[in-house]
């Protein structure tokens, strides 16, 4: 019987032995491999913190004890330690574990993540409630050195130094991304600093000192700066030194004895100055591991970037072995639009935030290496940043994906907005996003810039679409109605459709193309682009029903040309509008909101307007819009249901 079938809780794994922990590592590798081949989801990261997850369970007590993992992504083996390991299998699938910590799920994932940097600002919430309460709990957060790029980082990083809680984060680096003290004598003192005894020594010294009758606070001062002397001969402090924190480190990651020795440690020390005491200042701890993404895999290992986030694929062969079928996506089709822009343009320039894979960046950034501008996970930097680079005369593709284009709502606002700058937002996995879960549903970016002054919104159908609304937005002098402001073209994560004629047609302000046009029929479908194909086999349906539909690619959500719009709504008894995003401030409530024919009946289907249950949003694509009435059987229902009642 394997060991990780006996673990029912972490506090299973406190009496195991090093060689038994080892084995259990080795383990939770192979299921971690297993269910993600089956099921796709993060597999890299999950790898890295298999060691970690075991000795953050071996020496603390959760849930008592709250480990916030940022991100999320690297939590596979934290559920397996907690619980879930029956259920595992079940994972990112429709009705069952999420791929990321969920407070519903488990009492064991302290908060949910999603997005990058906000481990430390939740653990040290979750601390100060603690304290505030005559809590004596502790809070750890593991944070990559990928999601310290992030300024939400450093600003809880110096109110933690501030506040003077017993705060431990755990940096996981598995990129070297941080300068790092190294040597022997560096390690030494580090691990030196956390000796309970060592803390107990400096601050009854430091106390003594400060008594000195009238030299104390000259004489504290004078030996603060000849022990910061001493250290600097055999070590360099580092940001975390200089903003109050204890440093350890680097130390191995994948060393269980090693990690449990330095946490066990970091505990001691805060017992030893009393961890309940209310009002007791303390320095919080960074602990920096580093780790190797993809460990245990051979395939991940050699290519972490390409096995972070994957679909399904054969364990022994791995993705490149993978037959898959070759069909364009959305993310491709921006790809290869945006290369071509470039191509014809030295003025075009791409953005990303950390996401060069995902956002299609690959092929642009190898061929035009310099013209890529990879800020690390730093939206809001990106934005604003973009916003520079236009207003300096260039012309700036930010690709960000839509539920990370949330974080920068300000700097898109403040400053490429209000300055009418041409900046060009490419939103990838706008709409519903299969498998990641509630924190990735790109749901929300149509209400959100839809209030925007200044700014233009468009949602391509398909490849060629996309293609010729990126030609047209960084065409300035074309953009009449829609003036200079910035561009959003947001797109889903899904494969392209076969092109029909309408798709090619120029680009016209305002307004969108025609995909079915009947003199005859008195009900309109409107979609939003990614909708098509559930727009189009639902008019398919109903035509065989007897029922005569129009279709309508709206491309344009902002601005519109209401007069026309409102001049061919004229035509009809009943207009379906499709939104793949939120219905309260989207597009078809404003679009009804301009209508005043009596006649006409206005039907909106879109997102149900609330945050959808984590169980029912870890689906695929197609189940995830026959949750919210957006799937092609859902539309023609809907539609016969109105009909039937006018």
């Amino acid at each position: 019987m394997k060991l990780l079938e006996n673990i029912n809780l972490p506090g299973d794994i406190k009496n195991m032995t090093f060689q038994e922990l080892n084995l259990l590592a080795q383990e939770l590798r192979e299921q971690i491999v297993s269910t993600v081949s089956a099921n796709g989801g993060h597999l890299a990261s999950n790898l890295g913190t298999v060691e970690l997850s075991i000795a953050l369970h071996r020496v603390f007590n959760s849930p008592q004890d709250k480990i916030i993992w940022d991100v999320g992504h690297q939590c596979y083996a934290h559920k397996l330690l907690t619980g879930r390991y029956s259920s595992f299998q079940s994972l990112r699938k429709y009705g069952g574990l999420a791929g990321f910590p969920k407070r519903s799920e488990s009492p064991h994932d302290a908060f949910n993540t999603g997005h990058a940097s906000t481990s430390i600002s939740a653990a040290l919430g979750l601390l100060s409630a603690d304290r505030m309460q005559n809590g004596n709990g502790y809070a750890i957060a593991v944070i990559g050195d990928g999601a310290l790029t992030g300024g939400m980082a450093y600003e809880a990083l110096s109110h933690a130094g501030h506040l003077g809680l017993p705060l431990i984060v755990i940096l996981n680096d598995n990129k070297m991304s941080i300068s790092q003290n190294v040597g022997g004598m560096s390690k030494y003192l580090s691990r030196l600093s956390m000796k309970a005894n060592y803390q107990t020594f400096r601050l009854n010294f430091d106390t003594m000192a400060k008594k000195i009758p009238f030299m104390g606070e000259a004489f504290f001062n004078l030996i603060q700066r000849l022990k910061r002397a001493v250290k600097a001969v055999f070590y360099t402090d580092n940001f975390f030194v200089d903003l109050g924190y204890e440093y350890v480190g680097p130390i191995d990651g994948h060393n269980i004895r090693i990690l449990t020795e330095v946490l066990e440690d970091v505990r001691k020390l805060y017992e030893s100055q009393g961890r309940s005491k209310q009002g007791a200042k303390y320095r919080p701890v960074v602990i920096h591991a580093i780790t190797l993404k993809g460990k245990g895999y051979s395939f991940a290992e050699d290519e972490p970037d390409i096995y972070h986030g994957v679909a399904s694929f054969p364990i022994d062969g791995g993705l490149k072995n993978h037959i898959t079928v070759k069909r364009l996506t959305f993310t491709q089709a921006f790809s290869n639009a945006l290369v071509k822009a470039a191509q014809k343009d030295e003025k075009v320039v791409a953005v990303t935030a950390a996401m060069k894979t995902g956002t299609g960046l690959t092929v642009f950034a190898d061929e035009f290496p310099w013209r890529l501008f990879d800020v690390g996970i730093a939206e809001e930097h990106a934005a604003t940043f973009a916003s520079g680079l236009a207003a300096g005369g260039l012309k700036p593709v930010a690709a960000v994906y839509s539920t990370f284009i949330q974080r920068s709502f300000d700097q898109i606002i403040h400053d490429a907005a209000l300055q009418k700058l041409p900046v060009i937002f490419a939103l990838d996995r706008a709409g519903f996003v299969e498998a990641d879960g509630e924190t990735h549903q790109g749901l929300f970016d149509i209400a959100l810039f839809r209030s925007v002054p200044n700014m233009t919104l468009l949602s391509p159908a398909s490849e060629k679409e996309l293609q010729l609304m990126l030609e047209w937005a960084l065409d300035i002098e074309k953009r009449e109605m829609s003036g200079k402001g910035p561009v959003v073209i947001r797109y889903p994560k899904a494969y392209c459709p076969d092109e029909i004629d309408s798709f090619s047609k120029p680009v016209e302000n305002g307004r969108g193309v025609w995909v079915r046009k009947d003199e005859k029929s008195r009900t309109c479908i409107l979609f939003t682009g990614g909708l098509y194909p559930e727009a189009d086999k639902a008019a398919s349906i109903l035509e065989n029903k007897g029922i005569n539909i129009d279709l309508y690619n709206l491309r344009f959500l902002k601005p519109l040309d209401e007069d026309y719009f409102i001049s061919f709504l004229g035509n009809y008894s009943l207009a379906v509008i499709l939104e793949e995003g939120i219905k309260d401030g989207g597009f078809g409530e404003y679009a009804a909101s301009l209508e005043r024919n009596k006649n006409l009946k206005i039907l909106v289907l879109a997102a149900n307007s609330v945050f959808y249950k984590e169980d029912r949003c870890v689906g695929t694509r197609n189940e995830l819009l026959a949750g919210s009435g957006l799937d092609s059987l859902s539309i023609v229902d809907s539609i016969l249901k109105n009909l039937q009642d006018s």
